[in-house]
């Protein structure tokens, strides 16, 4: 009965290591296929968007402008020459101005061009091997401002893609246009840059992907209409006269369709698939495999990739083999069935003998001998039994010495560990003490209330919370013969180091402006080499960043390397400034002042100042995303109005709201300055 049992298992497992293989290569095969179309479609896709910001770039830094049409037309029809995929570039202004380059079925391009007093038409010229327009091939009236690629990019007021379209000329060509608005400095529309791409090629691509003798391949948007596809079936169905865009679960081949509507009734809706989908459905009986792979690109494209394998393309020659398998356990099940019964009755005496031997030894009779039998196994087992049986013996013998040992020596390591529990305990204690009064040091020297409320010309809120008993956060406010001194900084690291820095620090800038030195310049490089020296004599890798802000009747000036400048404008406008280029990290080199450059700001009545540090900025949440700057901005932008102190308790509340039960990993500190 257990070889019986034995030998179908194995057959029936043989058949499902069958079908789990031809699962796992479809699924393998599948993944394969979806990450090189992946590949190509970033490839194609990602070409018009480069491309659009270069040709962007080089329009707002002056290097073409709309009076040197010849430039423009020139730098189209280089790019059409070396992206051949790319079918046409054009540009279109708010006055009138429509300049494009095209691709004629041959390869040939060609140049359109509407001015501004050409009252809506534009002239068709062919160009030659330079990109000269030669002969005028026609003229054509063409309200550009009304098309998808001009029209939604300056509604919408970004880049972005049009939807997908036939050509009317060749309805079995589609295409798709990335579009750019252009605006000039004062943040006024001047026009839109546009680029199409062909789709048909990728259908070509599909057709030289080979899978299997039955699969197919086909790319869809969110409402079912057709991208690509494998399939040789044309991209668009003719009703009434007029073609129209074929739908996946109107198409023809029986494949995608159904693979469609399987979708459909798994999700309900295409908009519902997320993520890689390795699904099976069955057509016509048979079993199909099915993999989705949803697609996205940054301006906003969201497609799904389905490709679709009948099993029958896999399972021809796993048929066969298993009709042989069966075959062959079925004579194996018969010759091991006879030799089994012939060999059990030879081994079972010698193996009962060891049994009555055992048993004797566990009712404490350890004297057992057994004798050897012709069965090398059981012979050698026999040989192993007895000398078992005699070691059982000796350790019966020697077992509660060795007891009496083990037990001696774990109750000194025990009293070694108790020991250094106490001395880690208090040293512990100790550090928690040294930091503790350190960090009430650092509590001691920053502004209070009172110094805060003699300054006249501005309305001052601030907040510090370190994430340690010591934190790496730096701020101080001086007020000295009518001047406000601002400084902020974040030191590397926490701990008692840090703190130590930061005192140093506060003690540096305050020695300054009691000198005074009033060079910006100056006074960072000298504060920059005291807290370098002192930094070395510590021989520690301390450094931090620092920015130095002076105020006087409306005027700011700033230095320093550290995180944005916040300055938010009548009507919330924020306008935000790099420090990155006005200094360097404190405490990184002796010598820093050819890398301090001071920048300038006008205060006008209701204007502010937000200065914080990176534990706002970078504060998580569970999820393990960041707070991040830009909902700093808006949290800002939108309170303007208020006062500084109210500010400041909105973006505590709201940074606390986004982290909610995180723990906060970093020093928190905010100032907000506002111009009375």
């Amino acid at each position: 009965m257990q070889i019986f049992l034995a030998v179908g298992l194995v057959g029936w497992l043989s058949f499902e290591n069958g079908q789990s293989s031809v699962n796992n290569l479809a699924n393998k095969l599948q993944n394969e296929v979806s990450k090189r179309i992946i590949q190509k479609l970033n490839y194609y896709l990602k070409t018009p968007i480069q491309v659009n910001e270069v040709n962007l770039n080089l329009i707002q830094s002056g290097v073409f402008n709309f009076q040197d049409l010849n430039d423009i037309r020139q730098l189209f029809w280089k790019q059409m020459k070396v992206y051949p995929y790319l079918s046409y570039f054009n540009l279109g202004t708010v006055d009138g101005l429509f300049l494009g380059v095209g691709r004629e079925d041959d390869g040939t391009l060609y140049l359109e061009l509407m001015k501004p007093k050409d009252n809506g038409y534009y002239k068709r010229y062919a160009l030659d091997h330079q990109g000269d327009p030669t002969t005028l091939l026609t003229t054509e009236k063409y309200p550009y401002r009304e098309d998808e690629w001009y029209s939604n990019a300056v509604q919408v007021g970004k880049p972005i893609w049009t939807d997908i379209y036939e050509w009317d000329d060749r309805p079995e060509v589609i295409s798709i246009a990335s579009s750019y608005p252009i605006y000039n400095q004062q943040n006024q529309l001047v026009g839109v840059l546009g680029i199409d791409l062909i789709l048909t090629q990728i259908s070509n691509f599909l057709k030289k992907l080979y899978i299997s003798p039955s699969s197919k391949i086909f790319i869809i948007e969110r409402d079912g209409l057709i991208v690509a596809s494998s399939s040789s079936e044309k991209p668009y169905l003719e009703l009434n006269g007029e073609s129209k865009r074929l739908s996946a679960f109107q198409s023809r081949d029986p494949l995608i369709r159904a693979s469609s509507q399987y979708l459909i009734q798994r999700f309900n809706h295409l908009s519902k698939i997320h993520k890689k989908q390795a699904l099976n459905f069955k057509l016509d009986g048979e079993k199909t495999f099915l993999w989705v792979t949803p697609w996205q690109e940054q301006l906003g494209l969201n497609w799904l990739i389905v490709i679709a394998i009948p099993e029958s393309d896999f399972m021809g020659e796993i048929n066969a083999n298993t009709q042989r398998t069966i075959l062959l356990c079925l004579i194996a099940l018969v010759v091991a069935t006879t030799m089994g019964i012939l060999m059990a009755r030879w081994i079972t005496e010698p193996i009962l003998r060891l049994n009555r031997a055992s048993q004797k030894i566990t009712t404490g009779d350890l004297d057992q001998n057994v004798q050897a039998t012709r069965i090398i196994e059981l012979a050698e087992l026999s040989q192993s039994f007895n000398q078992m049986a005699n070691q059982i013996q000796g350790y019966f013998e020697t077992l509660e010495q060795k007891v009496l040992e083990r037990t001696a020596e774990l109750v000194a390591a025990n009293a070694k560990i108790v020991a250094l529990n106490q001395r880690l305990k208090a040293d512990n204690c100790r550090m928690s003490g040294e930091l503790y009064l350190f960090g009430q040091m650092q509590q001691l020297i920053l502004p209070k209330a009172q110094e805060l409320a003699l300054i006249q010309g501005l309305e001052i809120a601030v907040y510090m919370e370190p994430a340690y008993e010591v934190g790496g956060d730096y701020y101080d406010i001086l007020y000295t013969n009518g001047v406000v001194t601002i400084g902020i900084g974040d030191v590397t690291g926490h701990g008692l180091e840090s703190g130590i820095l930061m005192v140093m620090t506060q003690a540096a800038v305050r020695t300054l402006k009691e000198i005074p030195e009033s060079d910006p310049v100056k006074f960072l490089n000298i504060l920059n080499r005291a807290i370098y020296r002192n930094v070395e004599r510590m021989n520690s890798d301390k450094n931090m960043t620092l920015a130095i802000l002076n105020y006087q009747n409306g005027h700011l000036s700033i230095t320093g390397q550290h995180e944005e400048i916040l300055v938010v404008r009548q009507e919330g406008k924020v306008e935000r400034i790099n420090t990155i280029n006005l200094g360097l990290p404190i405490g990184l080199d002796e010598d820093i002042s050819e890398f301090i450059h001071p920048t300038w700001v006008e205060l006008k009545t209701g204007d502010i100042i937000v200065l914080y540090t990176d534990g706002i900025t970078e504060a998580r949440n569970l999820e393990k995303s960041q707070y991040g700057l830009e909902r700093l901005c808006k949290v800002v932008s939108k309170n303007w109005h208020k006062q500084a102190e109210e500010i400041k308790e909105t973006v505590i509340s709201d940074v606390r709201t986004f982290m909610g039960n995180q723990k906060q990993f970093d020093d928190i500190t905010l100032l907000i300055l506002k111009q009375r």
